[in-house]
């Protein structure tokens, strides 16, 4: 069955002879005003005066959440050239989304507190790039750019559930229906419906 979404509802509510007569509540940020390239879903709810603090993006459409969702102390931290899809009847509580490419959330997404997901390492790994990278971080070099840096999209399915502390890194897909225990740390793909828990996090049973 599909789920109906914010563009279903206003269509219907434009059809000559429909019922309704205005477009539903569309979502809203308690805390201030949205940037304009997010788009909010019908009834979703993002609370917390910090959520983009640290929100860059340049894209059109750069954060897009789906309906009846709600995002409680989430940080949106995004690149210049990043892009976060999220689903529809998400809850996130206090998580942090780090993004420089794209994350892909599905329907039906549960991420407990101080979660993290990240679709890049944000900073060289060899001890030479990092050198190089403090020095163009660095304010005497406002100019010197920085070195490749590198990245892979993050993709969350259907179902699931993400615990208090678990991290998600760059390049994992997980699978519809998973469960990811509080203090996880996942560095690979999770097959749908398999409960993964550790450092690194290890397959220790199905859902």
């Amino acid at each position: 069955m599909k789920v109906p979404t914010a563009d279903d509802a206003l269509i219907a509510g434009s059809r000559p002879g429909s019922a309704a007569t205005t477009p539903p509540p569309v979502g809203q940020w308690v805390d201030g005003s949205l940037p304009a390239n997010v788009r909010l879903g019908v009834d979703t709810i993002l609370k917390g005066d910090e959520s983009f603090k640290r929100f860059r993006s340049g894209l059109d459409l750069a954060l897009i959440i789906g309906d009846h969702c709600t995002m409680e102390g989430v940080h949106f931290a995004l690149g210049p050239k990043a892009r976060v899809q999220i689903g529809n009847f998400c809850y996130f509580s206090n998580s942090i989304l780090l993004s420089e490419l794209e994350l892909r959330i599905g329907n039906y997404v549960i991420i407990g507190w101080n979660a993290t997901i990240a679709d890049s390492d944000f900073h060289p790994i060899s001890p030479a790039a990092r050198i190089r990278d403090a020095m163009a971080c660095s304010r005497p070099n406002p100019d010197m750019p920085r070195p490749p840096v590198s990245m892979l999209p993050v993709i969350i399915e259907d179902d699931v559930w993400i615990g208090p502390n678990a991290a998600i890194l760059k390049g994992v897909r997980i699978g519809s229906g998973a469960l990811i225990e509080a203090g996880a740390l996942v560095t690979r793909d999770v097959p749908p419906r398999a409960r993964v828990l550790g450092n690194p996090a290890q397959i220790i049973g199905t859902v």
